[in-house]
């Protein structure tokens, strides 16, 4: 449990800041995840956001191309998707969904798609944002919304909260992180060459598959239980595979310089 309480804290410490800087004015963190401003002078913006607008035809300045670029290099270095479990409040509600799903026995999903459909409706916010002159997804994002509503202490987060867990909980198992999540496609293409990744060791693994009932991406364990190397980009260093572990063949570690399996 120790990823899974490291991760809320984070979580929970970066909503705390944010309320605390928009709504008390303690100067640490203001704004929300689209657009930010750390202790009063270094802008940060979402890198994803920022390239719908600007394909959009919206002039972006220099500042906010900068914000993006700290957040692309930051993200890409540190670990696969790290955004997705330890920065972002969405994943608070999605796991509370599939936890509520798992304890009411929900094992049929009502709505079953690939979890390739996030990059192509990673490339439609693209071209969409190109086509009609908005940021396609940035216009109706559900981690937008949900955010700058806790952030603002706005009541819309509450409805918003509630439509996320009934959706997570009774139309399918890891549907919107997993399936769905246009920016979840972009930070796994951003953080391919992540420098810290969860390593699997073949000769450790006994084929207990208990990695694979926890993992909320349970795709990128593909490898378990065949060969050694690193977890795929598409994983987001949650850390649940390696608490599940009992053999030590699932750890995190700093990538060293051999071909990702």
């Amino acid at each position: 449990m120790k990823f899974t309480i490291a991760r809320r804290v984070v979580q929970l410490t970066i909503l705390g800041l944010f309320i605390a800087g928009n709504i008390y004015g303690i100067n640490i963190l203001k704004g929300n995840l689209s657009s930010s401003e750390l202790f009063g002078m270094i802008g940060l913006s979402d890198p994803y956001a920022l390239l719908q607008l600007f394909l959009a035809g919206f002039s972006v300045g220099s500042a906010s191309v900068i914000g993006a670029l700290i957040m692309v290099v930051f993200y890409a270095l540190i670990a696969p998707r790290a955004f997705c479990s330890w920065v972002c409040p969405v994943n608070i509600l999605t796991d509370l969904g599939a936890y509520i799903r798992t304890k009411l026995k929900i094992g049929k999903n009502i709505i079953n798609i690939s979890s390739n459909s996030r990059y192509y409706l990673f490339a439609l916010s693209l071209i969409f944002s190109f086509i009609f002159s908005i940021a396609a997804f940035e216009s109706i994002s559900y981690i937008g919304a949900f955010t700058r509503g806790v952030v603002y202490l706005s009541g819309s987060a509450i409805s918003i909260a509630i439509i996320i867990i009934c959706i997570e909980a009774f139309l399918g198992k890891r549907l919107i992180c997993g399936h769905l999540c246009p920016l979840g496609a972009f930070w796994a293409l951003v953080s391919r060459f992540s420098l810290i990744r969860i390593y699997h060791n073949s000769k450790n693994c006994t084929h207990c598959n208990k990695c694979k009932v926890v993992c909320p991406e349970m795709q990128v364990l593909d490898i378990v239980g065949k060969q050694s190397g690193n977890i795929r980009s598409e994983c987001i260093s949650c850390g649940r595979c390696v608490e599940a572990c009992d053999d030590d063949a699932l750890n995190f570690s700093i990538l060293k310089f051999r071909r990702e399996q």
